[in-house]
C-alpha cells in the first residue's frame, strides 16, 4: 500500500511513540509484507528467523523489535510489538470508512457500466467501461476493475485476507488495507471471493473466467486467459501464470507458482508448484499418465495379492 503522501521516518516513529535509527527525514512511501517490498516500502518483523531477511530485502524501513545496525541506505523503528504497530498504521493509513449508501460517491463508475439494484460498492472503488454488475455483488473499497468485467450474484471483491498471527490466549488479525485489481474481461461466477492483499494486490488478468464458488486468498496473482472452476480453493500469495486451467474442486497451497498452460484435472489438489505445459491430477498432484498408470496398477491390487497370498 502507498502512502497518499510520503512519509519521514521521525514522523512515523513519532506516531508509534517509537525510537528509530536513521535519518530523520529518511522517506517512507508506503507499507508492505515482506514477500511484496519493494523500494520506499516500510515492513516489519517480529522473530529472531526472518531478521536478516527483512534487513537485507527491498523494504527501506524496518519496523523491528531488536536494537540492530541499521543497513546503509535504511531506517529503523525499534517497536516492542513489531505486528501490533504495523497494524497501528495500517488503521491510520486506510482507516474503516462505515458505508452510507450501496454505490459509494466516491466510486468511479465508467460509461456504460450497469450496476443492478442491491449491488454494493465501496469507497474509492474504481470501474471501467461497459461492464455489469449483478444484484448482491460486493465490490469493497479501492479495488479496481477493468472494463467488460462481469460480476455474478453473491461475488465478493475484497474480502479481507485470511492472516492471523497466533499467541497464547488469543490469534491477532493481520488488518487487511490492501486492494484487488481485475483486469479487462474478467467474470467472477456467483459466490466466489476474491481476498484484497493485506497491504499489496491480489490480481486477476485480462480475460479470465472463474466460475461459482470459487476462492482466492490475499495476494494471490492469476495470469491472463485462465478458466478457474467451480469449488476451487487457491491460497494467499500464489502465483498462477497466463492460460492455466483448473477444473471443478482443484485446491492449491499458499506461495506456489502453477506454470504457464498447466491443467489441474476435477479434485487435483497440490502442495507444491508445478510446472507449466503439463496436465495433472490427483492428490498430490501428479502428470496425467502416471496418475492413470497407478490407478491401474491399484485396480490389480487384489488379483496379484490372491497371487502372493496362494504361494
Amino acid at each position: 500500500m502507498k502512502f497518499s503522501e510520503p512519509q519521514s521516518l521521525k514522523q512515523i516513529s513519532d506516531f508509534l511513540n517509537a525510537k528509530y535509527i536513521g535519518d530523520p527525514s529518511h522517506i517512507v512511501s508506503g507499507m508492505n509484507e515482506i514477500h511484496m517490498v519493494e523500494k520506499g516500502d516500510l515492513t516489519f518483523v517480529d522473530h529472531p528467523k526472518y531478521y536478516d531477511m527483512a534487513l537485507n530485502s527491498d523494504a527501506t524501513t524496518i519496523l523491528i523489535n531488536k536494537d540492530v545496525e541499521c543497513p546503509d541506505g535504511k531506517g529503523l523503528i525499534i517497536s516492542d510489538d513489531p505486528f501490533v504497530d504495523f497494524n497501528k498504521l495500517s488503521d491510520h493509513f486506510r482507516p474503516f470508512v462505515p458505508a452510507n449508501e450501496m454505490v459509494s460517491a466516491t466510486a468511479e463508475i465508467g460509461e456504460g457500466t450497469v450496476i443492478q439494484p442491491g449491488a454494493f460498492i465501496g469507497e474509492h472503488v474504481k470501474i471501467g467501461k461497459n461492464c455489469l454488475i449483478h444484484p448482491n455483488a460486493s465490490v469493497y473499497g479501492h479495488c479496481i476493475l477493468g472494463d467488460n468485467v462481469i460480476l455474478h450474484s453473491g461475488s465478493v471483491i475484497g474480502a479481507d485476507g485470511f492472516y492471523f498471527q497466533k499467541r497464547k490466549g488469543e490469534t491477532l488479525k493481520f488488518k487487511s488495507v490492501g486492494r484487488v485489481i481485475l483486469g479487462n474481461h474478467v467474470e467472477i461466477g456467483a459466490n466466489t471471493t476474491i481476498d484484497k492483499g493485506v497491504t499489496g494486490d491480489t490480481y486477476v488478468g485480462d480475460y479470465t473466467k472463474f466460475d461459482n464458488h470459487v476462492q482466492v486468498g490475499h495476494d494471490t496473482q492469476i495470469g491472463r486467459y485462465c478458466l478457474i472452476g467451480a469449488f476451487s480453493a487457491i491460497a494467499g500469495v500464489t502465483r498462477i501464470e497466463d492460460n492455466v486451467i483448473l477444473w471443478a474442486s482443484v485446491l492449491i497451497d499458499k506461495d506456489l507458482v502453477i506454470g504457464e498452460g498447466a491443467v489441474m484435472l476435477a479434485t487435483a489438489g497440490t502442495t507444491k508448484s508445478l510446472e507449466g505445459g503439463k496436465v495433472y491430477y490427483g492428490v498430490p498432484a501428479i502428470e496425467v499418465r502416471k496418475a492413470w498408470q497407478q490407478m491401474a496398477l491399484i485396480k490389480k491390487l487384489p488379483e496379484i495379492w490372491e497371487k502372493v497370498r496362494k504361494l
